[in-house]
């Protein structure tokens, strides 16, 4: 079946769209690990300027990944969280971490501390 005849744009190309811009997987990733404010996303990427997050954390926001939440009382307090449709990337985040890791020459043991991680956060 030609998908082309029914549909404007491949559907696995706008998904990848979405997620395929620098940093937005591992935004992603940390929103699942409990992450949710600016400095957070931050902690373990040195070379993750304040204005490439700000614009990331924007653009994620603006296509339905990420909501922006800001506390009534203390303007400056601000925490991000993964929308429904953001949510519904953690069965394919899965996949492609299990993937990943099946294909590294981790040990044994890493190998089952990862994937108990990543089963017991995404799935």
């Amino acid at each position: 079946m030609n998908i082309t005849k029914h549909v404007k744009s491949c559907p696995l190309e706008l998904v990848v769209k979405l997620i395929n811009k620098k940093w937005v997987i591992q935004i992603i990733r940390d929103l699942f690990f409990g992450k949710s404010r600016f400095h957070e996303f931050k902690e373990d990427k040195p070379e993750l300027s304040n204005k490439v997050l700000s614009n990331c954390l924007k653009d994620m926001e603006s296509n339905g990944l990420i909501q922006r939440i800001v506390d009534k009382c203390d303007k400056k307090n601000v925490r991000y969280k993964l929308t429904e449709k953001g949510q519904s990337l953690n069965r394919v985040l899965y996949e492609i971490a299990m993937l990943s890791v099946d294909g590294e020459t981790y040990s044994d043991q890493v190998k089952n501390d990862v994937k108990a991680s990543f089963r017991e956060t995404l799935l």
